[in-house]
């Protein structure tokens, strides 16, 4: 009787647990729901029209420095060589006059940028400079194997490599980066005098917004090149961009070699 007594009390008390255990699982909503899209997710707003300022290496943005011109660029003899024999009219023969304005390079042309969503996973940066298109996909790589190259984008929530401000006194950086690693890109040139960067190279960008007082919005490029043909270690930029509060000015211009 008394076996009897306790296996019933124990089939009380586990009917009750579940019970419990049910009820609360309904009162906390059941299970999670799918994660937000990127777009939803993304910490900090990169839309909009910036455009550049050229703070840095003016003799290189600016103008097209003469051959042989490669001063801080860790260049092994192979890349050397490659820039010694730079030659605008072959380029413009063979059709690669956009050499300078892949991923490589690209972003460091003088010019605005556009940036909109081109779906809830995908980020499109539009550039002025030779009128490319780059598409940042959050979930899966973009296709590859033109200038802009295969592009895998993250929302990196540690603090900006550039600092609580920048180079900007009184700017404030919001929320954490974007982060984009680039890799099968048509080989190209880091500077438009022929400064080459190969097809195996991985590029890394980290995309920080910082609110300066006044209102303005600024973002900063800081960008890793990792080319194990041409460079003897990474070469790293940092590129700058002002908000701009409309389209004014926006006129994509085409490639050229010179």
């Amino acid at each position: 009787m008394g076996v009897t007594r306790f296996v019933g009390g124990a089939s009380l008390c586990a009917a009750a647990c579940v019970w419990l255990s049910t009820s609360a699982q309904g009162q906390r909503g059941g299970p999670p729901g799918p994660p937000p899209s990127p777009r939803a997710a993304a910490p900090i707003d990169l839309t909009g029209y910036w455009a550049s300022i050229v703070n840095e290496d003016w003799r290189y943005r600016m103008t097209t420095a003469p051959k042989g011109d490669y001063a801080g660029v860790p260049m092994n003899p192979a890349g050397r060589q490659a820039a010694d024999a730079w030659d605008p009219a072959r380029d413009e023969a063979a059709g690669d006059q956009c050499k300078a304005y892949g991923v490589g390079g690209g972003m460091r042309m003088p010019g605005r940028l556009h940036i909109t969503w081109q779906d809830d996973e995908t980020l499109k940066i539009e550039l002025e400079s030779g009128s490319q298109t780059r598409l940042l996909g959050f979930r899966t790589r973009s296709q590859g194997g033109d200038w802009q190259g295969a592009s895998i984008a993250s929302w990196d929530r540690s603090a900006t490599v550039m600092g609580a401000g920048g180079f900007f006194p009184g700017a404030v950086a919001r929320g954490g980066a974007l982060k984009a690693v680039t890799t099968n890109m048509k080989a190209g040139y880091l500077r438009r005098n022929g400064v080459p960067y190969s097809a195996n190279t991985v590029v890394t960008e980290y995309f920080d917004r910082f609110d300066v007082p006044g209102g303005d919005a600024l973002l900063v490029v800081a960008t890793e090149v990792v080319d194990p043909t041409f460079l003897t270690q990474p070469f790293w930029t940092s590129t700058h961009f002002k908000k701009q509060s409309d389209a004014s000015g926006w006129s994509p211009t085409s490639c050229t070699a010179r």
